[in-house]
């Protein structure tokens, strides 16, 4: 089994994380760090490694447990939710642990949701923690 973190540096990150660890352990599975950045003008190579050390950070609660654990950072000109599902479904994840941010309605309509695209068009299912 494979289970994916969508990891963002929000304030629900560690109650992500600690749920993911807890269906590693289970579950025997293997858990996929992704961080996801759109790729822009204003985005820079110290955004990309500041992310990276970051999510080496992230992974060592896992090793001590010996649970595999592997990291990515994703630059793509997809939104992070596009490219959470494809990396979903090229990587035969079999679960994906996101967090999601309370949003007005005008807001989900003008900036969408990332949350939301991911639970409506993932290959599998998704854990959705607030």
């Amino acid at each position: 089994m494979k289970i994916l973190v969508g990891y963002d540096d929000s304030k629900v990150t560690e109650d992500i994380l600690k749920l993911a660890h807890k269906h590693a352990l289970a579950f025997k599975a293997d858990v996929v760090i992704v961080t996801s950045m759109e790729q822009s003008a204003t985005l820079k190579k110290e955004d990309i490694d500041k992310a990276e050390s970051k999510l080496e950070t992230l992974r060592k609660p896992f090793k001590t447990d010996d649970i595999a654990c592997e990291t990515h950072t994703s630059v793509s000109y997809e939104s992070p939710g596009e490219d959470l599902v494809r990396f979903a479904k090229d990587n035969d994840i079999d679960e994906i642990i996101i967090g999601f941010k309370r949003r007005s309605k005008v807001g989900k309509l003008m900036f969408g949701s990332t949350a939301q695209y991911v639970i409506l068009k993932a290959p599998c299912p998704v854990l959705a923690v607030k």
